[in-house]
């Protein structure tokens, strides 16, 4: 990956975004595909659409990866200082003693852009009770000590203020990198690759968007209304899938999904068979490798929505190999996400206005 590709996924993971509070990535998109797209429009839920028109009469498509992240929300200060919190979207309490995390303060005295750095506080394990030590400790019986007095710290926090983990991106290993929001901020830089590429073909026969979605961890709320907006005849959600590469995963009930052997093209009644067809074939068109991710039901990605929109919408579904998803440390092979980008490329420019996609 190119410096300037692995600064704008380095810039996009790092941009605190929990659902509902998506505009610091949002921005980032914008600003990188406004000179790309024929318009970037955001519509009132947040949602970033950048639309690259087509040179003809072929099929709309539109990508999808969401902005948001899944992070806390502050809920009570105490006089002491300490903070309270809840969950956005599906944080796992079991990661959470021990973090440091970011707050993003919108009090009175609160500046444009600051950041309170917080730790999360519980009970050291001397003091916690032979039986309690093996359960989990519930989010409310922990709490973020942000080092200050409580009334300084009313000034600057409010209630309702978003978190996240105080970590960013990384490259490790041969290949790898963590950050805490790769699900799905791959999903967005993979979407505005993909404009990007397309645009430098020459453009498609239809108009291409890049849909930068909000509240998917929530209830894939982008999705829907961005689906219904765009009205597009083709929709492809490109999102986190679970890797089933290290230890003691079930591969018998979760399936085989290995970082670094290529993106997982979604197989399943959520996904168009025929479009399903065409991506395999871009892959096999460019020599790239692939997993097919077996989905029987519903995924819960944005393809979901964009299948069920309006009249029903071809979808299909693009996941990179993650581990450990919905922790901090949620780890990818850069490669795989490149792969993507070049497989559904590649499908978007072999589409003209002979394309059919009824099942038969």
């Amino acid at each position: 990956m190119n410096k300037k590709d692995l600064l704008f996924l380095k810039e996009l993971t790092e941009a605190p975004s929990p659902s509902g509070f998506e505009v610091p990535a949002a921005d980032i998109l914008r600003k990188r595909l406004a000179e790309v797209a024929d318009s970037v429009e955001t519509n009132v839920l947040g949602s970033v659409h950048a639309t690259l028109k087509g040179k003809g009469n072929g099929p709309s498509v539109m990508i999808a990866g969401h902005l948001d992240e899944i992070g806390l929300m502050v809920t009570y200060i105490s006089d002491e200082g300490f903070i309270s919190f809840e969950a956005i979207g599906g944080v796992d309490a079991a990661v959470l003693p021990g973090m440091r995390v970011n707050m993003y303060p919108t009090g009175e005295e609160s500046t444009q852009g600051q950041v309170l750095r917080g730790v999360m506080g519980r009970k050291p394990i001397h003091l916690i009770e032979p039986d309690d030590r093996k359960n989990v400790t519930k989010i409310e019986q922990l709490f973020i000590d942000a080092g200050l007095d409580g009334k300084k710290l009313k000034k600057l926090l409010r209630v309702g203020d978003p978190i996240t983990y105080g970590v960013g991106f990384e490259e490790f290993g041969d290949g790898f990198a963590v950050a805490r929001a790769f699900d799905d901020k791959i999903g967005v830089w993979a979407a505005a690759r993909v404009l990007e590429e397309v645009k430098k073909a020459g453009g498609a026969a239809g108009d291409v968007i890049a849909a930068g979605t909000v509240q998917e961890e929530i209830g894939l709320r982008g999705g829907i209304t961005s689906a219904y907006d765009i009205n597009p005849s083709i929709g492809i959600g490109v999102d986190v899938g679970h890797a089933t590469d290290y230890p003691d995963i079930n591969k018998k009930k979760y399936g085989q999904a290995d970082c670094g052997k290529g993106p997982i093209i979604a197989r399943g009644p959520n996904i168009n068979p025929v479009l399903f067809e065409r991506m395999v074939a871009a892959a096999n068109k460019l020599k790239i490798a692939y997993q097919i991710g077996p989905e029987s039901r519903g995924t819960g990605t944005d393809a979901n929505p964009i299948q069920l929109s309006r009249g029903g919408k071809v979808a299909g579904l693009v996941s990179i190999p993650t581990r450990y998803m919905h922790t901090p440390t949620e780890v990818i092979m850069l490669s795989d996400l490149e792969a993507a980008v070049k497989i559904i490329t590649c499908c978007i420019l072999d589409l003209d206005e002979k394309a059919d996609f009824v099942p038969r």
